[in-house]
């Protein structure tokens, strides 16, 4: 038994964790210190993080480069209200940024993560055209089975699901379109001009090319494209939540580089400051700036955060940055993208496995166990549960299972990644449904 100061037994004496049914859920593991792609625990047992801790993980934990940035900014200057001030490392972050993502981006909105992100973005969108006397345009247009964050506005344009059932009535309308997966491009097409004959349509927003807990459902950026292009014909606004997808997992420094379309706003977190520190961005084109300019200042975006534009963060960003367009980062990624591919070629179509996925260092086997799964299945939990037998951070969502590491993961690690999912493709095989038996979030 652990002793009685276990920091795990002091955790579940205190706090609250996310996704948790905290009633059966087992104590949670505690870690203690992070070097590279890997997470120790208190009792000095290793876990490769296969996750990225959430995906915000880029250049592995407790990365020396930005430890040393973030520390000579504490020392230099920790906060400062962002409301008629500024400071060096929120200039200089928004310049490096604008001169990377696409030409029409002009300015950064600061926030705090990708759920405030999307809030300013929806904000962004309804305020143009309130501010341009088109106060009728008010709907959404988003994929089924999205997810953009956990805040209101966020929920609302998210699929309506497990996780957002009690708060339902207190969310405001959208217009869902089917996902443009390879084969079903036309349909959605279809869907998305019906739609644009409405005149109450104001914005559409999409996770570009690959719909993170949807499954890691992936779809084309010629699709994209021509979505945004129709979008824009009809004057919609569209904003690409690059808040998973952005700092070079699908590839490309961002997914938006993929398009010959380009979005009006798109939304950052995550991978930012490289899974230091919490911090949001939201960039728009400058049409969208220009709109909220007035001598009324009613006019004005009031939206903020106490911690809008921390120095200290920036600073972080400014350093994961720095490592992200550095080639040794570029060669990293191009490893992890051919190791996922071998793999993929050689498990695609063995019994067990329904489809696999890949784009960038993103991998996504969906497995087959004979029916249908949901998130809170008996054998998403087995999966998470073998996982950690073999000292893997995985977090299946349902029977799909995905890898999204940390780019300094070594070809030895993503070994031992692709054993763990071999292993799961026998346990599907020899896997036997209980349909009686309640299903139960254990994580």
């Amino acid at each position: 038994m652990p002793q009685l100061t276990s920091l795990a037994l002091r955790d579940a004496a205190v706090l609250w964790h996310p996704y948790t049914q905290m009633q059966t859920a087992p104590l949670p593991i505690p870690i203690v210190r992070g070097e590279g792609s890997w997470l120790i625990a208190e009792d000095g047992t290793r876990y490769l993080d296969a996750i990225s801790s959430w995906w915000v993980n880029l250049h592995g934990h407790s990365h020396p480069a930005i430890a040393e940035r973030v520390s000579e900014q504490l020392r230099t200057l920790e906060h400062v209200l962002f409301a008629g001030f500024t400071h060096p490392t929120a200039v200089e972050l928004a310049e490096q940024l604008l001169a990377l993502l696409p030409a029409n981006q002009a300015r950064v909105f600061y926030s705090d993560n990708g759920s405030t992100a999307v809030e300013v973005a929806l904000k962004m969108v309804l305020q143009y055209f309130h501010n341009q006397d088109q106060p009728a345009r008010r709907t959404f247009l988003c994929f089924q089975n999205s997810y953009h964050g956990d805040t209101f506005g966020a929920m609302a344009v998210s699929a309506r699901g497990a996780f957002t059932e009690p708060f339902w009535p207190l969310l405001f309308d959208v217009q869902f379109l089917d996902v443009p997966v390879p084969g079903h491009e036309a349909a959605t097409l279809a869907q998305l001009d019906e739609l644009l004959r409405r005149s109450d349509v104001a914005g559409f927003i999409f996770e570009p090319l690959v719909l993170g807990t949807a499954g890691m459902v992936m779809y084309e950026p010629e699709v994209l494209s021509e979505m945004l292009r129709r979008c824009h014909q009809a004057g919609v606004l569209c904003i690409s939540d690059e808040v998973m997808t952005g700092f070079g997992r699908t590839g490309p420094l961002f997914a938006s580089e993929l398009l010959t379309e380009q979005p009006d706003i798109m939304c950052f977190s995550k991978g930012l400051t490289g899974g230091t520190m919490a911090m949001g961005l939201t960039t728009c084109a400058a049409p969208v700036y220009e709109a909220f300019l007035s001598h009324d200042k009613m006019r004005a975006l009031f939206h903020g955060h106490s911690y809008t534009a921390n120095p200290v963060a920036c600073a972080a960003a400014l350093a994961s940055l720095e490592l992200t367009r550095a080639d040794e980062c570029t060669h990293q990624r191009q490893r992890i993208e051919a190791a996922h591919a071998a793999f993929r070629r050689e498990i695609e179509g063995q019994p067990g496995i329904r489809a696999v996925r890949h784009r960038g260092t993103i991998l996504a086997v969906e497995y087959d166990p004979g029916e249908g799964t949901s998130y809170f299945s008996r054998l998403r939990d087995a999966f998470y549960q073998l996982a950690l037998d073999h000292r893997v951070v995985l977090r299946p969502l349902g029977n799909v299972v995905y890898l999204l590491p940390p780019y300094c993961t070594t070809d030895e690690e993503l070994g031992l990644l692709y054993d763990v999912l071999r292993r799961m493709r026998h346990l599907v095989l020899d896997f036997t449904p209980a349909p009686n038996l309640p299903e139960i979030l254990h994580d």
